[in-house]
């Protein structure tokens, strides 16, 4: 047993309350990347793809509902805009 009473952390919680708030951003952080990286992609599809309403379905997913969802579910989002796009830019080799 230690002679601390608390062994370093706050009594008020603050201790641990730092770095759950560090990786949070970490998190948050991250997750904004990969939809920057995606709405990269999917602005770099041809005219004639970005006419197809998956484009635009795309597009919503990637910014209302994305910033509509909870951070848990916003991967999920991202998942599904990533397939939207990967279905588009197959569809843009054949068009």
């Amino acid at each position: 047993m230690s002679n601390e009473p608390n062994s370093g952390v706050a009594v008020n919680g603050t201790a641990k309350a730092k770095p759950a708030r560090d990786e949070f951003r970490q998190r948050y952080a991250e997750i904004e990347m990969r939809r920057v990286e995606l709405i990269d992609r999917l602005r770099r599809l041809s005219a004639r793809t970005q006419a197809h309403p998956g484009h635009k379905r795309a597009l919503t997913l990637l910014n209302e509902t994305f910033r509509k969802s909870k951070l848990a579910q916003r991967l999920a989002v991202l998942q599904a805009a990533a397939w939207l796009i990967d279905i588009l830019e197959r569809l843009a080799t054949s068009l």
